[in-house]
């Protein structure tokens, strides 16, 4: 559940796949997640995509991957470990795609993939190569924010790369 190439606007790293997205094969499937909404209302996408449209889009110029592939119920399953080293193989794929931008998902799993502490949310002082790093909430269920404060996040960062 992964879509990378060239050229791409962004790149969305959400921590790992839920059981949901693992079972039915599509990223953010879980009807609780706000990733396909919050992405359509903060202007990346034309329409709201269903999570089985997953590969269009590629098409607004918006990839996808994950820090960690291993299947949980909640990300807090993950290890710090497992975040470290998908921390490290993720630095190795935007260099190899230079996107103008990478948006990870979620302060924490931010922190301890690349040992950043005390992350602020927004674009990063560090970079990957040419492309610029952004701390977005995460778009679960289990995320108190609300929707219009996840938009207006995703906002911040669709208005940065016009």
């Amino acid at each position: 559940m992964e879509l990378l190439a060239p050229n791409l606007r962004v790149v969305f790293c959400g921590i790992n796949p839920g059981l949901s997205s693992a079972h039915q094969g599509y990223p953010f499937a879980n009807g609780s997640n706000r990733f396909w909404k919050v992405v359509h209302q903060a202007g990346f996408t034309e329409c709201q995509l269903a999570p089985e449209q997953w590969q269009q889009l590629q098409d607004t110029g918006c990839g996808i991957t994950a820090l960690v592939a291993r299947p949980t119920v909640a990300a807090s399953e993950v290890t710090r470990g497992e975040l470290l080293s998908g921390g490290e193989a993720l630095k190795e794929k935007i260099l190899r795609y230079q996107p103008r931008s990478l948006a990870i998902l979620g302060k924490q799993a931010f922190s301890s993939a690349f040992g950043v502490r005390n992350a602020l949310w927004g674009r990063q002082e560090m970079t990957i190569g040419k492309t610029e790093v952004w701390v977005l909430p995460n778009p679960s269920g289990l995320n108190r924010a609300t929707l219009e404060q996840l938009t207006a996040s995703y906002h911040e960062l669709f208005l940065a790369l016009e």
